[in-house]
């Protein structure tokens, strides 16, 4: 049986965003900020839970709009997702546990994803590393919702 493990990859995204690290830091740790830019275009989010703190857990629902012709992972037009912060650096880093609520196995299992600040002279360089991406998630469909959340994200802190 082959090792589950060399199934995932790892995808990324970086933008150059005209704010600080520490307004960007403050848009990721505000659950009402965070829910209203990280939704990808043609998503809606709900924050369920939300304990911004290392070790702390949060859980959130994106919604697909009607006419998208993506399927959800947990329902037909639904990704419920639970998580854990592993690793929170104001103005520096947020690292995450990621889990998706899903009956399909291509979607199981634990993706780490990881959002790097770094300070350039005009705004901070934006990252977002995603580790251990499950199968059933589409790269060109991963990459598209990356950028999109870093154009949301760029929209709402400049």
């Amino acid at each position: 049986m082959e090792n589950e493990s060399i199934q995932r990859r790892t995808d990324s995204a970086s933008r150059l965003i005209m704010a600080s690290p520490e307004i960007i830091y403050q848009a990721f740790v505000n659950p009402e900020a965070l829910i209203s830019w990280l939704p990808p275009k043609g998503m809606s989010g709900h924050i369920e839970l939300f304990d911004p703190w290392e070790g702390g857990n949060y859980r959130m629902t994106l919604t697909y709009e009607m006419d998208n012709v993506h399927a959800g992972k947990t329902s037909e037009n639904t990704d419920i997702t639970r998580g854990r912060f592993l690793e929170l650096v104001p103005g520096h880093r947020i690292v995450q546990s990621v889990n998706f609520d899903s009956e399909d196995p291509s979607f199981s299992g634990e993706m780490i994803q990881k959002w790097f600040l770094d300070p350039v002279s005009k705004g901070t360089k934006v990252t977002i590393v995603c580790e251990n991406v499950p199968a059933g998630i589409q790269k060109e469909d991963h990459d598209i919702g990356l950028k999109s959340t870093l154009e949301n994200l760029a929209a709402f802190t400049e």
